[in-house]
């Protein structure tokens, strides 16, 4: 899965995933959203760092004054739309952006309406639950790797007789 997806494009739904992974869920639920969008933006860089895949995420910011904004968070492009703009609207808008650029969209999100559009524009739809076993997947290769580079780095690198290995070990020791 690393690093072999270098024309594609994923855009999340930023507070439709927060609604329905159970972590994120779970912080917006106690008050702590801007805990929960900080954590899903760090696991998407995670992910775009990975997989290679270009991740933009887009919060809603509809009833929010203000004429939106956009910032690059660990790598990972971060829409807040403007006073009355929905996410959906700025999704179709980027999707719109990028489809000429040869590369493969997708969406995250499992907003029934806004799938409709995504699939309208040619960008395919990814739903929540989709991504979080991708994104867990992931994490589990990483996690993989990173094992065995620390098993690689601590293995000998001459095979010894034990017999010979005591003895160097008690040199060392000395």
């Amino acid at each position: 899965m690393a690093k072999r997806k270098a024309k594609q494009l994923l855009i999340v739904d930023g507070y439709n995933i927060i609604g329905a992974w159970p972590d994120l869920r779970a912080l917006k639920d106690q008050d702590r959203m801007d805990e929960a969008r900080d954590l899903l933006i760090s696991q998407m860089a995670e992910y775009q760092s990975y997989t290679g895949i270009k991740v933009m995420i887009v919060f809603d910011a509809y009833n929010v004054p203000g004429p939106g904004r956009q910032i690059e968070d660990y790598r990972v492009e971060v829409y807040f739309t403007k006073k009355k703009e929905t996410a959906d609207e700025k999704i179709e808008q980027i999707v719109s952006q990028h489809q000429n650029k040869n590369r493969q969209i997708y969406v995250a999100t499992s907003d029934y309406t806004s799938q409709r559009v995504i699939f309208g524009q040619g960008a395919l739809r990814k739903s929540a639950r989709e991504l979080l076993h991708d994104l867990e997947s992931a994490g589990k290769e990483i996690k993989k790797e990173v094992e065995k580079t620390r098993d690689e780095r601590f293995s000998r690198r001459i095979a010894l007789d034990e017999e010979i290995a005591k003895i160097f070990e008690k040199w060392r020791r000395e």
